[in-house]
């Protein structure tokens, strides 16, 4: 099938139901911000094991809280990325302690700086000995790239748990014990990772993340959302229907048996209904409920095998409610203390 007649494909079965899915993303995309460290500071950082290394980095506070980094991907083809990090106290540049650490993943359609725009966890981090990191995701779908069966770039997965991992392990001070969380893509990212790298991470929070891509109408809304940007759907996972066998090995529902050993927090919608957090007037119709609606059922299709399965899972599924980070900031908020317990991270 050619690119062409795909994207008709996509288009065509996705018209009644296309904006139902998809990610934390109304939002344009900010540009890049600059990150100003002279480049004798940053050759002096280890590398991953690729070469992905560190070209720049900026302090985002006086107090030097938070700063923001620049890595040069080879995983993504040689791109530049931002990765946003926030420091607990007490923590010293060069100092051989290391502190668990919190991964923090977007939505689609948006950038590495939502989670301190949009919520308050740089207040919610800074009671604890954590470390929490923030990479870009960009519109990636938290995967390496199918591309045909081709592969190659980009490989957003490999950029994440190898190489962003490896550069804050070897500079930063960040230890192994590690807790992933995510919202919207960045859920479904949250307990793809989790799946497909078993004993990395003690902990995943995924909130209205789609979490079984194999349920009735998931595939064709996962292809129309990762339309809107101008992209071929098809390179990210393949063809639905044709490349099965790639589209399981990323389904967080078909990766249960490797989360064994790893607790879980997840949480939707599932009404598409108003809820508290939604302002009065907005239209049954909009965006923010179409997708709990879409996603809720994957949400709970998820729960109850994970139940049967005997795998680790606490659940939130609250009925009405937007896809929103009003919604979001309440999961972190309820989330937060079984991560810090399973860390074992200390309050500061």
């Amino acid at each position: 099938m050619s690119t062409e007649s795909r994207r008709r494909f996509a288009r065509r079965t996705a018209a009644v139901t296309a904006a139902a899915v998809a990610g934390a993303g109304v939002l344009p995309l900010p540009l890049p911000l600059p990150l100003d460290a002279a480049p004798a500071q940053a050759a002096s950082f280890r590398k991953a094991d690729s070469g992905a290394r560190i070209v720049s980095y900026k302090w985002l506070n006086k107090g030097k809280t938070s700063f923001d980094f620049t890595v040069q991907s080879p995983s993504l083809g040689g791109a530049k990325e931002n990765v946003r990090v926030l420091l607990p106290k007490g923590w010293k540049f060069g100092s051989k302690k290391t502190w668990p650490v919190v991964y923090a993943l977007h939505g689609g359609n948006d950038r590495y700086i939502s989670w301190t725009r949009s919520t308050d966890i740089e207040q919610v981090a800074r009671k604890w000995g954590v470390i929490v990191v923030m990479p870009e995701g960009r519109n990636g779908s938290y995967t390496n790239w199918f591309n045909g069966g081709k592969g190659g770039t980009p490989k957003w997965e490999d950029f994440h748990v190898q190489e962003v991992r490896q550069l804050m392990e070897r500079n930063y001070g960040a230890g192994g014990s590690r807790a992933v969380m995510g919202l919207s893509s960045g859920g479904q990212g949250a307990c793809t990772y989790v799946g497909r790298h078993p004993g990395m991470f003690r902990h995943a929070s995924c909130f209205s993340g789609v979490l079984s891509m194999s349920h009735p109408g998931i595939p064709t809304l996962l292809m129309y959302t990762n339309m809107r940007s101008g992209q071929d759907p098809y390179n990210i996972w393949g063809v639905p229907w044709i490349h099965k066998a790639n589209w399981d090995a990323h389904d967080p529902i078909k990766l249960l048996p490797r989360m064994r050993g790893t607790k879980l927090y997840v949480s939707s919608g599932t009404t598409g209904e108003a809820g508290p957090f939604d302002k009065p007037g907005k239209a049954p119709w909009d965006i923010g409920y179409l997708s709990e609606r879409a996603i809720g059922p994957t949400v709970k299709a998820f729960v109850e095998e994970a139940k049967r399965q005997k795998v680790s899972v606490t659940s939130h599924i609250y009925g009405p409610g937007s896809h929103s980070w009003p919604y979001w900031q309440r999961e972190m908020h309820t989330a937060w203390p079984q991560i810090m317990k399973t860390l074992g991270a200390k309050r500061v």
